[in-house]
């Protein structure tokens, strides 16, 4: 069972991450939190500051995670407050337009550095770090969408499959430290980043949800899970759907 008293959050803004956050201050951790928007992230950090005891250290900083020049630093700062790392989150990432995408091959690259090769940027650094140790975990909030290409978003579904076979290699590099490796899937969830999807039906879950479930992943050091549980099934027969029916179906 993995201690998470010492955690940073990269993109500790997003809804699912500041959920996390809350829960694992709960618990008595102790919190080192990143994220791009200034006043949210003061906001988030005076939030956990009152739910804190004494013991607990909660701070952070604001940063671009897509200028990965300021990863080391980052990782330093956060090591340096906390007093060492057991374990890290990697939360940040956009939703983008996918027909946007389609007609402009600059905002598509932007859209793979930031949901992509800035993390494996933060994971890379991380991972040394880590192994050095011989101890902590890693977890990284990949997506239901990375599984399989659909023509609905395929830009951020390449993004997240490219992080999740990436984390696949990792955690095979890593098998024979005391270090975890959790690739976090998380299905529909309701949050600011999908404010422009139709959230009928009961397939959408809440940030607590998931985040309870991220936290309960780290904690015992879980391969892959998908969040809620019920994704895994869901994603086990569209992944069997014949090419030839699937590339007709509105996904």
């Amino acid at each position: 069972m993995n201690s998470l008293n010492r955690v940073i959050l990269f993109g500790a803004t997003s809804a699912i991450a500041e959920q996390t956050a809350r829960q694992l201050v709960a618990q008595g951790a102790s919190l080192y939190c990143v994220g791009r928007n200034r006043d949210k992230l003061m906001a988030l950090v005076d939030d956990l500051k009152v739910r804190a005891n004494d013991q607990q250290q909660i701070d952070g900083e604001v940063a671009d995670l897509t200028d990965s020049d300021q990863h080391a630093r980052l990782i330093d700062a956060g090591e340096r407050a906390l007093g060492g790392i057991d374990g890290v989150l990697i939360a940040h990432g956009t939703l983008p337009n996918q027909q946007a995408c389609q007609t402009d091959v600059t905002q598509t690259r932007q859209e793979i550095e930031t949901n992509a090769l800035s993390v494996i940027s933060l994971l890379t650094l991380l991972a040394n770090r880590l192994e050095q140790q011989q101890h902590g975990v890693i977890a990284v909030i990949s997506s239901v969408a990375g599984d399989r290409g659909r023509q609905s978003n395929y830009v951020y579904g390449a993004a997240k499959g490219m992080v999740t076979l990436f984390l696949q290699g990792l955690r095979n590099r890593l098998a024979k430290t005391n270090v975890d490796v959790v690739t976090i899937k998380p299905g529909f969830v309701d949050t600011p980043m999908t404010a422009g999807l139709d959230k009928g039906g009961p397939l959408w879950a809440k940030p607590e949800q998931v985040a309870k479930g991220i936290i309960k992943a780290m904690q015992k050091g879980k391969d892959e899970v998908y969040l809620p549980w019920f994704w895994w099934g869901i994603m086990l027969i569209i992944k069997h759907i014949p090419e030839a029916i699937f590339k007709r179906m509105s996904l």
